[in-house]
């Protein structure tokens, strides 16, 4: 992290900014994602959390300088993110000012189902969208999910984890802010997995309404066959 006091109109400002990739929230990495024409003030309102207006009233911008270089290496290590698999075992979730450790089990299906099935249409969305643009041959090698994406699936994950709560697609809605927290370097590897795993997510029985209706046709061609050899 760092930190510099800079002389603004309305008196002093202490800004601080990460300057390593496990410093930055899932959060802000999403609101960088968000915004196709970053510029240097930007990209340090996202990093320090302090609004743009309050940043544009420094004196001198020269006095930005010295996060020039942090940003910079931020950037190179972003690029090297979604490469990584480093997935990690436990998470840990501010709540209330608690800090809650929650393990990771790379298996969503033992989550609840409603959680599961929302998960699986976020990633074969995400995915589809993915083909469609670029095609289909050798599409894992090259796709990597959005961050808006990934925290979406995170939510459907952690939500009956982490609160202790029954199901309710409503309220994981708003748990995403709670995921916006996390450490990227956290969050992006275990929602990776869930995106790449997603073939294996499908690999289920015939589902019941399938079977029912395999049932009802073959008893009706039994039924056929018995009146004939009447």
């Amino acid at each position: 992290m760092i930190a510099t006091t800079l002389k603004t109109t309305k008196g002093k400002l202490l800004v601080k900014i990460p300057t390593n990739i496990k410093e930055v929230t899932l959060g802000q990495m999403m609101a960088m994602q968000a915004e196709p024409l970053l510029n240097d003030l930007d990209a340090i309102s996202i990093l320090s959390d302090i609004p743009v207006e309050e940043l544009q009233n420094v004196l001198d911008f020269r006095d930005f300088n010295i996060f020039g270089e942090a940003v910079v290496f931020l950037s190179n290590q972003i690029k090297h993110l979604y490469n990584s698999d480093n997935i990690p075992s436990k998470v840990a979730f501010d709540i209330d000012g608690k800090i809650l450790n929650v393990n990771v089990i790379r298996n969503l299906s033992v989550e609840p189902a409603g959680a599961f099935m929302a998960a699986r249409d976020i990633i074969a969305e995400e995915i589809n969208e993915h083909i469609s643009l670029y095609g289909e041959e050798d599409w894992q090698e090259r796709f990597n999910p959005s961050l808006k994406a990934s925290c979406k699936v995170l939510a459907q994950y952690f939500y009956c984890r982490v609160t202790g709560e029954k199901y309710n697609e409503y309220k994981i809605e708003e748990f995403c802010e709670t995921i916006k927290k996390l450490r990227v370097t956290e969050a992006l590897p275990i929602a990776k997995y869930f995106f790449m795993s997603y073939p294996n997510l499908l690999k289920r029985k015939t589902n019941y309404f399938r079977q029912l209706h395999l049932f009802w046709k073959r008893k009706r061609a039994f039924n056929r066959l018995k009146s004939s050899s009447i």
